[in-house]
């Protein structure tokens, strides 16, 4: 597979049915970074990965001080320093960090293919990052964070979006 040279910390993985195309050239249609010439089929896709290149990061990382400038990818790094990985398998005991992980293994590993339709969305699910608590329901994960975690961020983030 084609890999450009990248100075990009971000993944692509909330655009799996999307990811930049394996080749060397672009066609019609295609949005090319002008730093690194990654191809990427959807503008979005370029514009959250043209942050990778800025020097400056917003979200900086509590542990170890690395910067982000994609909150979701802070999360994502973040799980290397609490050991929380919250998609598990059905069929054996490993654990992961981030769902296209954990499909990567069950495809790679068990055989399992998942199909989802275009634009189809995987079933959502709430992770506590400060114990690894995990449901499908967001009442019952708010409920988790206001009873063991009171002070955390994501009960503030919930405020701001009642507030909006």
């Amino acid at each position: 597979m084609w890999n450009a040279p990248s100075l990009c910390n971000t993944s692509d993985e909330d655009f799996s049915s999307h990811q930049p195309r394996p080749r060397a050239s672009p066609v019609s249609g295609d949005f090319v970074c002008s730093v690194c010439h990654k191809i990427f089929p959807l503008q979005r896709m370029l514009t959250r990965h043209l942050k990778c290149h800025s020097l400056v990061k917003r979200h900086p990382c509590r542990f170890c001080g690395k910067g982000f400038n994609d909150t979701f990818d802070l999360k994502r790094h973040m799980r290397t320093h609490t050991g929380i990985r919250p998609y598990k398998c059905e069929l054996c005991e490993k654990a992961f960090t981030q769902r296209c992980s954990l499909e990567s293994h069950m495809r790679k590993i068990h055989g399992v293919h998942q199909q989802y339709a275009y634009r189809q969305r995987r079933s959502k699910i709430f992770v506590c990052e400060d114990c690894g608590y995990t449901s499908s329901r967001p009442d019952e994960y708010f409920l988790h964070v206001r009873q063991c975690h009171p002070g955390s961020p994501a009960l503030r983030r919930k405020a701001a979006l009642k507030n909006h």
